[in-house]
């Protein structure tokens, strides 16, 4: 459930209500940490304040999210009910897929097609 939408709320309790964390003690460590930014703005601590209209940017893992906050939550529902608490401003990465880097013929270690055709010509002179 969204609470009002002018409410301020704790920003380990507003992650931990949006699912980003498992506990509300694991908001807290990111916030103190220094991965979560505010308006652009570094927080370092729990207690801080979000309202609606506030951009998030939180670090985690391999990936940034980049959320703006819609209400504030009520409880930890499901997922669904906590998708309702935030815009998901991510960027997306290249759909192109990563294509393996392409080898000069005779740089670096044979092929096995190169190995074999090697071993035949030992093969054959002696």
């Amino acid at each position: 459930m969204v609470a009002g939408a002018g409410e301020r709320q704790r920003i380990d309790k507003w992650l931990f209500f949006a699912r980003v964390v498992k506990s509300r003690s694991l908001a807290a460590k990111l916030v103190v940490a220094g991965r979560v930014r505010i308006n652009r703005d570094k927080v370092e601590q729990a207690a801080h304040a979000v309202k609606p209209g506030d951009v998030l940017t939180i670090t985690l893992d391999r990936k940034v999210l980049v959320y703006r906050i819609l209400g504030s939550g009520s409880r930890r529902g499901p997922a669904e009910e906590a998708r309702t608490l935030y815009e998901d401003l991510t960027p997306r990465p290249d759909s192109a897929p990563a294509l393996p880097p392409l080898r000069e013929p005779g740089a670096g270690r044979p092929t096995k097609k190169e190995r074999r055709a090697i071993d035949r010509l030992n093969d054959g002179s002696g």
